[in-house]
């Protein structure tokens, strides 16, 4: 007697995100199950780039004044951006 719970084979699996086409990716906001985001505190913020090299998303930005931030429709608060910053300018809060 086959398990119900799981499928037999590779056919009856129940597709997720598809990426059709290059660069589509993008329409899927996967920002939207984090359990916490990175908040910068700016006074620390060095402007180094070290969150933006380091995030393995790539959903930090550099604004116009040099400062970071995260695209949050796109952070999964994984926090290697706090974890990387050596100023400790950034720092992952609980997502409310």
């Amino acid at each position: 007697m086959a398990n119900k719970r799981w499928p037999e084979n590779w056919q009856d699996v129940t597709p997720g995100c598809i990426v059709s086409e290059p660069g589509s990716a993008s329409q899927y906001h996967t920002g939207d199950w984090r359990a916490q985001r990175p908040i910068w505190d700016n006074t620390k913020c060095i402007k180094c780039g070290v969150c933006y090299i380091f995030c393995p998303e790539g959903c930090i930005i550099e604004k116009e004044d040099g400062f970071f931030e995260a695209d949050l429709d796109y952070c999964k608060g994984c926090g290697i951006c706090a974890h990387e910053c050596w100023p400790l300018a950034i720092k992952m809060v609980e997502e409310g």
